[in-house]
């Protein structure tokens, strides 16, 4: 097989590096089959293409005319998706299942914001609520707008998701009405380049809106200024040096954050095996920790349940999880892919040798394994792998430590909601908890003592069991982001997912000006 050269696409043009290469291996048998590198890219003359040419071709679009923009990107993306799920079985390993959820989930996003662009229609601003009197009368005005920053976004995304990170990442700054240079994790960036060379083949982004960089950032991020955006997403540590960069600091550059997450499920009381909550419940935790192999920010790392629900859970949990088949996704029986690259194998095998110090395991052996379909001693497979800690006051590091893979522990509660959200803020700070119970009381008393520590509350009950999407699954309409360890950081939920992107300002005078100005028609 033939090792493909990625290439970035920089200052309108194809671009492919000379040397420099990180080798892009397939996870099911180890092969390398591609490589890339930025090395030898003009990083300032990128940054500047895409301002000056991205920011003037965006700036005389409408809102409408964006999401019309969008709406092309969604359907040509559509178009190529057994293409594009072929590809990311070869460089992420992922099942055919979790290709599409990858895919379909960015295709559905970047639909979802054209249909928020077609309804602003014609609008170039958006208003930021009602206007204000600010005089004695009704002559002097007042009104709150958002308005494009007239720079760049740059986004950094991560390995799991190579089209959906891209695209709601992409989807809320080109709506806005700024340029994007995407840089995906180069392990499964192949999957990336071919989306934006779709794009650019359909000639449907005007010139500068969207950049690739297949490679080191070089110096890019150090020459980013006040009008620029950083979007990142990937672990906590290297989120830290991002947010120290001194021109960052300097120049107050917006930054947000989507890093760890040790997100919890939780089992209230009253909830009896066998029905439909508790069905629920099972089904949601096993997809969330089996789901693109674990390999999710939002999938359950932590399972918590009353004391007299323990054993019950467990031999519950072990039975769904034993039936999943780990391999190589070309093998019609497999229902979970290998690992993303050998760093994140070795990152499990120790992750649960940490977590194994204050939990038994009850599932797996926390050690690689051959997968089904491939060949004995090659591919990065991990088993889904349950653990459960005995001693909760003891398990500090069940709270600490995040396995990024099909890895989670099931520990007790103290049967009130207070205690479960107690168990949950140790996390430092999720991106989605997910309460299965019918209780309201219950519900009620957990998001006034816990609603501060995510960043979204799933709720699972009779009524809606049928409807589950599961806890992971980042709707558009809502908040993709959390507080503390999570990053911080706010994506999506709408039209305030562009805010990243929007400098809100006070336009104030004579109030029939200031509305006209504003877009407002009077009747």
């Amino acid at each position: 097989m033939s090792i493909k050269t990625l290439r970035s696409f920089v200052e309108g043009k194809w671009f492919a590096a000379a040397d420099g290469f990180t080798p892009l291996v397939d996870p099911c048998t180890e092969a390398t089959i591609a490589r890339a590198s930025s090395a030898g890219i003009d990083f300032p003359a990128a940054l500047a293409f895409a301002r000056e040419k991205g920011q003037a071709a965006l700036r005389e679009m409408s809102f409408g005319q964006r999401g019309e923009m969008l709406a092309a990107v969604s359907s040509a993306l559509h178009e190529h998706r057994d293409e594009l799920i072929a590809l990311s079985l070869l460089n992420t390993g992922a099942t055919r299942k979790d290709a599409k959820f990858d895919i379909d989930g960015g295709t559905f996003t970047l639909a979802h914001y054209a249909s928020l662009g077609r309804t602003l229609g014609d609008r170039r601003y958006l208003l930021d609520g009602d206007g204000i009197q600010l005089g004695r009368s009704a002559r002097f005005w007042g009104q709150h707008l958002f308005f494009p920053l007239s720079g760049a976004a740059v986004h950094v995304n991560a390995f799991n998701f190579p089209v959906w990170g891209f695209a709601e990442k992409a989807a809320c700054a080109l709506l806005a009405g700024v340029p994007v240079l995407t840089k995906p994790a180069t392990s499964s960036a192949m999957i990336t380049e071919r989306c934006v060379e779709i794009l650019i083949e359909a000639k449907i982004l005007p010139e500068g809106v969207l950049s690739l960089i297949c490679g080191s950032t070089g110096d890019l991020l150090d020459r980013l200024g006040p009008q620029d955006v950083l979007a990142f997403t990937g672990s906590a540590s290297t989120a830290l040096g991002l947010r120290g960069k001194r021109n960052l600091l300097a120049s107050s550059t917006r930054v947000n954050i989507e890093a760890d997450s040790l997100n919890a499920a939780v089992l209230g009381p009253n909830v009896e095996p066998g029905d439909e909550t508790w069905a629920a419940f099972v089904r949601d935790v096993v997809r969330e920790m089996t789901q693109k192999t674990g390999q999710k920010c939002t999938a359950v790392r932590r399972i918590l349940v009353s004391p007299d629900r323990l054993d019950a859970v467990g031999d519950a949990l072990r039975e769904e999880l034993a039936q999943v088949v780990t391999g190589n996704p070309q093998d019609s029986s497999v229902k979970m892919g290998p690992l993303a690259t050998s760093q994140q194998l070795e990152e499990a095998v120790s992750g649960v040798a940490r977590l194994s110090e204050q939990a038994r395991l009850l599932l797996g052996t926390g050690e690689r394994i051959d997968g089904v379909g491939s060949e004995p001693g090659k591919g990065f497979f991990f088993e889904p792998t349950l653990l459960r800690a005995d001693d909760t006051d003891a398990s500090d590091v069940i709270h600490e430590h995040e396995v990024f893979g099909p890895v989670a522990t099931l520990m007790g509660y103290d049967a009130t909601a207070e205690g479960a959200a107690d168990l949950v803020a140790r996390g430092g700070g999720s991106l989605v908890t997910s309460i299965y119970s019918d209780d309201i009381e219950f519900l009620g008393r957990y998001i006034a003592c816990g609603g501060s520590s995510n960043g979204r509350l799933y709720l699972g009950s009779k009524k809606v069991a049928a409807q589950l999407p599961g806890s992971g699954v980042a709707l558009p309409h809502v908040l993709h982001g959390g507080p503390g360890r999570a990053g911080g950081g706010h994506e999506l939920a709408g039209l305030t997912g562009l805010q990243l992107y929007l400098q809100r300002s006070a336009v104030t005078g004579d109030k029939v000006l200031v509305q006209r100005l504003a877009g407002i028609k009077h009747a």
